[in-house]
């Protein structure tokens, strides 16, 4: 199963934990990082910038700083690019154990052909789990439909797969009461109901928890107890 976390931000965390460190523990589970940096008013700021690229270098995957109306085109293309760079080491690997790394690179053009093809069955056919992170802070309102629309697209483009697609999403920070880092808008599911409805409830507290937000649903993704299930978060309720 191909697993990826994409997380969707317009800011820099101040809260908790590193999400760099947070996106490293990502990586060691299997799990693959995406960070997509939401500009429209003004700037994303150095600092902001560059803990994109480093959440995503260090969750070894990619990331893009985009605008509002670029949001859908790049979620669907980070996703897509995700599962076939994924296939491709997988595949690569396992020809270097069989092969040899000289060996790879002396294939004939039919036999690349093939192992390209190869690549596009298993990308098509995989079955794949997507976690969108969102960043709710006061500063993203203005984006928020932007963010649904390109959910919406991601959906209709999983379904296109022959393989089984399933999305989750989440955001952050949570509840207004409380120390709620994280809320789970939906489990695992292949049709999110209400997409329209979602993220209405905002959280203006100005926080940004990154760090813990992304830690949690690390665990959610790998299928392990929620870090620490005795707070009034939810996801604890969830974990397969």
């Amino acid at each position: 199963m191909l697993k990826q976390i994409l997380l969707i931000t317009d800011g820099c965390s101040n809260v908790g934990i590193s999400p760099v460190i947070a996106a490293a523990h990502a990586m060691e589970e299997g799990i693959t990082v995406n960070v997509i940096g939401v500009v429209d008013h003004g700037e994303l700021g150095q600092l902001g910038s560059q803990e994109i690229i480093e959440i995503a270098r260090a969750g070894n995957g990619m990331s893009r700083i985009v605008s509002s109306r670029q949001l859908s085109q790049t979620v669907q293309m980070m996703t897509r690019k995700t599962v076939v760079g994924t296939i491709e080491k997988a595949v690569g690997k396992e020809l270097r154990n069989i092969l040899g790394d000289d060996q790879i690179s002396q294939l004939p053009p039919d036999k690349r052909a093939e192992v390209v093809h190869v690549i596009d069955e298993m990308s098509e056919n995989s079955t794949m789990r997507v976690a969108l992170l969102v960043d709710t802070s006061a500063s993203m309102k203005p984006k928020l439909a932007a963010v649904r629309e390109a959910l919406q697209d991601l959906l209709l483009s999983l379904r296109a797969r022959a393989g089984r697609s399933e999305v989750a999403v989440f955001h952050f920070p949570g509840s207004v009461s409380g120390d709620v880092e994280l809320e789970m808008d939906s489990p695992w599911t292949q049709d999110l109901a209400n997409i329209h409805k979602m993220f209405y409830k905002i959280n203006m507290r100005g926080t940004t928890p990154t760090g813990p937000a992304l830690l949690q649903v690390v665990e959610y993704v790998a299928e392990k107890p929620s870090m620490d299930s005795s707070k009034d978060g939810i996801l604890g309720d969830y974990v397969v």
